[in-house]
């Protein structure tokens, strides 16, 4: 959001012409749907556990391209995105599983 504030919508996050607009607007685009995947790990966790795994990997490899063009591959902001792409898709599952064993058991049974 600061970036949008900052630097308006559209950004071109400093690579100028070399940043194509449909770059533009899927870095805009993140600016909604990080905040809404928040949301959901807290209203709906698989949903939310299932987009933040689709943004980091889409923002990885996206990003993976504007890396290899200028050369950036020790940049701290991409090693972040890469540290942070690996933690989720390494707890997710746990997650997942973690929020299965915490669905109730439905019906009657003996102790009901």
């Amino acid at each position: 959001m600061r970036a949008d504030i900052e630097h308006g919508l559209l950004w071109d996050y400093g690579f100028g012409g070399g940043a194509v607009f449909a770059s533009r607007i899927y870095w805009s685009a993140l600016t909604v749907l990080d905040p809404l995947a928040a949301v959901l790990l807290f209203v709906k966790p698989r949903a939310g556990i299932g987009l933040t795994a689709l943004i980091i990997f889409s923002d990885v490899i996206h990003n993976t391209y504007y890396v290899a063009v200028s050369d950036q591959w020790t940049n701290l902001f991409y090693l972040s995105q890469v540290g942070f792409l690996v933690l989720v898709f390494a707890l997710s599952p746990i997650a997942w599983r973690g929020l299965r064993s915490r669905t109730p058991i439905r019906g009657g049974g003996a102790c009901g």
